[in-house]
């Protein structure tokens, strides 16, 4: 017991020297990142978006080469894809009034865009891939938007994108007092 009462000080100051210690020289990492934006091009856009689309694909993208193993990836890829109108393409020739009808000439809908969306997107399973995972991601995620853009320009998005223009647009142009409103397409 006396041993104990004469080390029981040293223990107390090992114990205070070791958390002292450790709170002066522990590792604290920070991160810093400085950043210096730069608006580099404003653009007008007058593109009226009409119609969205949101897709699902599952898709197996298998990588074959000689002297490896079949590398595979399984994505459940989640997209959008975006009908429109543009309204810049619009000239005072092609709207016509005469007394309570307008008829207004219309430019023909375009797909807008299709964009994979990552953040919704899953990587379900990888077999084979090792060093090479990043690289098999990749390539799949851009086969799936490929794949994805095809298959909407077969549906009829472009068909929906006409129906929603004179939708939206009859009400706005009714509300300027016009009884007959028709849409044409260029």
């Amino acid at each position: 017991m006396k041993l104990f009462f004469r080390l029981l000080p040293w223990l107390v100051l090992a114990i205070a020297a070791y958390f002292f210690i450790s709170k002066k020289f522990s590792i604290n990492t920070s991160v810093e990142s400085k950043h210096q934006l730069l608006v580099e091009k404003i653009e007008a856009i007058g593109k009226l978006e009409l119609v969205r689309y949101q897709i699902s694909d599952v898709l197996e993208h298998k990588n074959k080469t000689d002297f490896l193993p079949e590398a595979s990836v399984l994505l459940i890829v989640k997209a959008e894809a975006v009908g429109c109108i543009d309204l810049t393409k619009i000239t005072r020739e092609d709207i016509e009034i005469e007394a309570d009808t307008v008829v207004v000439n219309l430019p023909q809908p375009e797909l807008c865009y299709v964009k994979i969306d990552h953040k919704n997107s899953r990587v379900y399973d990888t077999k084979m891939a090792f060093f090479r995972e990043a690289n098999l991601v990749d390539e799949a995620y851009k086969a799936a938007e490929r794949q994805v853009s095809v298959e909407v320009k077969k549906s009829d998005i472009l068909v929906q994108t006409k129906t929603n223009a004179v939708n939206v647009l009859k009400p706005i142009i009714e509300g300027l007092g016009y009884q007959n409103v028709r849409f044409t397409f260029d």
